[in-house]
């Protein structure tokens, strides 16, 4: 149960029980459609007079679109509802170390255009270059209404100040990157770490069983990030900063990590570190990345195969500690590694079996690359201020 915040709450009025049944209608419409009026009615609960005003409202502000007119064995014949495809444009970019993925998506969260860029080392030729492709998709979709610029960085970023305020990975200073691109474009920006931005991409779009609320994602890449939510709240902490797993000590004699400390679980479990098992090995090549480690593991390379091994031995010590500390439902792994799951499943799930001692049923899982999790998910932090529950009280 959540307690109210005396020193920041909203009252509830008329407006907001409103605002609350279009959200809900918003919402069945996205998960139904294309559905009629009289469907809509049953799976809300709420009086036909009700979904009727709701939805010639959301029709009126372009949210919904009446499509085609369905049969009926008695009665008016049913006009279909969906989302309005065309209303509102959501950019969405996922910034890495080495590149950049922007995106157009719509109400849908389908992508309409993408591109990938280098990430230049300076903020403000990246503020530059986003600008640039972002008024040119503008005018390539001039019948769009744009909402706003959702951003996936791979570090932390304060509440207050919306900077960066732990990027080891990217290297840039505290930039301000919402201000930059907010003056540069005329559009708000929202800004969310890639773990939490593909645990939202988990929790809104996510092909799992209704009904999820305690999730987690795992992203492994050059570090590891940890996205969660609980009680169906994204976890951001005081700070935001909340999640950070990758930096938490599993072994204090281990090698120095990016943030300064040693043993963080990432230096031990990453692509990184799988890439340095193998070339410690030194019974071959030494790669450079790890998607060659990948080439090496296909083509039956003992060298790579031992190194991924001992790759999943980690993943799986750092797993079992967010399962007995957070006992979610589902733990979804994001990343190249995902790409021999088959090969890394079973020693992960073994190890967390013997590891943790509370034995929640949890199911560990890959991501689907294909879906683009972390730009979808920055997309959701977008759309959740017209889907997600008002906030109040």
């Amino acid at each position: 149960m959540r307690k109210i915040d005396l020193n920041n709450f909203q009252v509830a009025t008329s407006e907001t029980a409103r605002d609350i049944n279009s959200r809900i209608m918003l919402n069945l419409v996205r998960k139904h459609q294309p559905i009629s009026r009289a469907d809509l009615m049953r799976h809300s609960g709420l009086q036909r007079s009700t979904v009727s005003v709701i939805t010639e409202q959301l029709i009126a502000q372009r949210w919904l679109c009446e499509g085609e007119v369905g049969q009926s064995t008695r009665g008016r014949r049913p006009t279909y509802l969906h989302l309005n495809e065309n209303r509102t444009g959501i950019f969405g970019i996922n910034i890495q170390p080495l590149v950049t993925d922007i995106a157009l998506a719509n109400l849908n969260g389908q992508f309409l255009a993408k591109e990938t860029i280098p990430t230049p080392h300076n903020s403000d030729v990246f503020v530059s270059q986003l600008n640039s492709r972002i008024r040119s998709w503008m005018v390539q979709y001039p019948m769009m209404a744009y909402d706003g610029i959702g951003i996936s960085v791979p570090g932390r970023v304060d509440l207050s100040s919306k900077k960066f305020i732990f990027a080891p990975n990217l290297g840039w200073e505290a930039a301000d990157l919402k201000s930059q691109l907010e003056e540069a474009t005329g559009l708000s920006v929202s800004m969310e770490n890639a773990a939490n931005a593909c645990a939202l991409s988990e929790f809104w779009f996510g092909k799992h069983p209704e009904g999820v609320h305690n999730l987690v994602v795992v992203t492994v890449s050059e570090g590891i990030g940890v996205g969660i939510i609980l009680n169906g709240q994204l976890v951001r902490g005081s700070s935001g900063l909340a999640g950070e797993f990758g930096h938490v000590a599993i072994g204090e004699e281990g090698p120095k990590c990016s943030c300064g400390n040693r043993g963080c679980w990432e230096v031990f479990a990453s692509n990184s570190a799988t890439v340095r098992y193998h070339n410690d090995l030194g019974n071959g090549k030494s790669v450079k990345t790890f998607g060659e480690v990948l080439t090496l593991f296909g083509q039956g390379n003992q060298q790579a195969c031992h190194a991924l091994e001992r790759m999943a031995e980690y993943l799986g010590r750092g797993i079992a500690m967010l399962v007995t500390g957070l006992a979610p439902e589902l733990i979804v792994i994001v990343g190249e590694v995902t790409q021999v799951w088959d090969k890394i499943n079973p020693i992960v799930a073994d190890v967390v079996r013997q590891r943790s001692s509370t034995h929640p049923a949890v199911r560990i899982m890959a991501s689907d690359s294909a879906a683009q999790p972390r730009l979808r998910g920055i997309t959701a932090l977008v759309l959740q201020k017209h889907f997600g529950a008002p906030l109040i009280a």
